[in-house]
């Protein structure tokens, strides 16, 4: 008899757990659930936490609700001026509305699928109006922008909401950017020849005129030198006239005296007269118009 209703509990309670299991769901903080009845939308939970449905004949599907990534594979794309650019972007969206995108779509692999081909066209045609300087530098953040926009439009029809739409890299093939490399080095190259070329004649343009005024400056202290030298020999000639003019025979002694110094100096040798003018001094040392001195009588 226990053991009959002991069984019986267990029965009850297993029954209980199975029904309880089948009718009772947790959304987590990522998730988000649709709620099915034979395939029919009944509801849409998105607070997360426990949750009820009919057992057997309810069913749940949970999609993610946070931002998901979508990497757009790199692709070629002619801009306007016939550039060939390679293009690698990557988007950012989330799950905007549950019930249509798993009617639409159903899984996240088909949306990104799907979501990667309206990506490609919008950067096709909103890059292909644009010029390579326009994409790479001058108006960038525009051209993601329209393509954000666009993007997001056609990701609407899906329940899809686009947040944000980046372009990672833009540029040109590895050939063609060697190219490019090679002709922006050379244009430096020249143009460095070009600025040496203006500064050596600069130099040079300098170098001249620093030499003439070098000879203009030294042309004029000679002058000025020759003047001075001029104005003092001049004086010096008046002094000596002066001083001439007031004893003519000091001046003629002292001159002989210069002439005495500078030629009787060293090793130098005269063969000249005795009674020569020359010696007047040595006959009578105060001059030819005075007495001469008294010959002393030999001891």
């Amino acid at each position: 008899m226990k053991t009959g209703i002991f069984g019986g509990i267990i029965v009850l309670l297993i029954a209980v757990g199975f029904l309880a299991y089948n009718s009772l769901f947790v959304v987590s903080q990522t998730d988000q659930a649709l709620v099915l009845q034979f395939g029919e939308h009944k509801r849409t939970v998105r607070t997360p936490g426990l949750n009820f449905k009919l057992p057997f004949v309810q069913n749940v599907v949970f999609l993610d609700k946070r931002i998901l990534d979508l990497d757009s594979p790199v692709q070629e794309v002619i801009a306007s001026d016939q550039k060939r650019l390679v293009v690698d972007a990557f988007a950012r969206y989330r799950i905007a509305d549950p019930l249509r995108f798993y009617q639409s779509i159903g899984t996240v692999t088909v949306a990104n699928s799907r979501l990667a081909t309206v990506l490609n066209a919008s950067l096709r045609r909103v890059l292909g109006n644009a010029t390579f300087e326009d994409v790479v530098r001058d108006e960038r953040p525009n051209l993601m922008s329209q393509i954000n926009t666009e993007v997001n439009r056609e990701a609407e029809k899906f329940g899809i909401s686009v947040v944000d739409v980046r372009i990672r890299r833009a540029d040109l093939p590895e050939a063609n950017s060697q190219a490019i490399y090679d002709r922006m080095q050379t244009e430096r190259q020249q143009e460095a020849a070009e600025i040496r070329a203006r500064g050596a004649e600069a130099a040079q343009r300098i170098r001249a005129k620093s030499d003439r005024d070098v000879a203009v400056v030294i042309a004029e202290a000679n002058q000025q030198s020759e003047e001075i030298r001029g104005v003092g020999d001049a004086t010096r000639a008046d002094v000596f006239a002066a001083a001439y003019g007031r004893d003519p025979e000091f001046f003629a002694f002292y001159r002989s005296m210069l002439a005495y110094e500078k030629s009787l100096g060293g090793d130098t040798r005269l063969v000249m007269s005795p009674d020569s003018p020359f010696f007047r001094y040595f006959v009578n040392p105060v001059g030819p118009g005075a007495p001469a001195s008294p010959q002393r009588p030999a001891q």
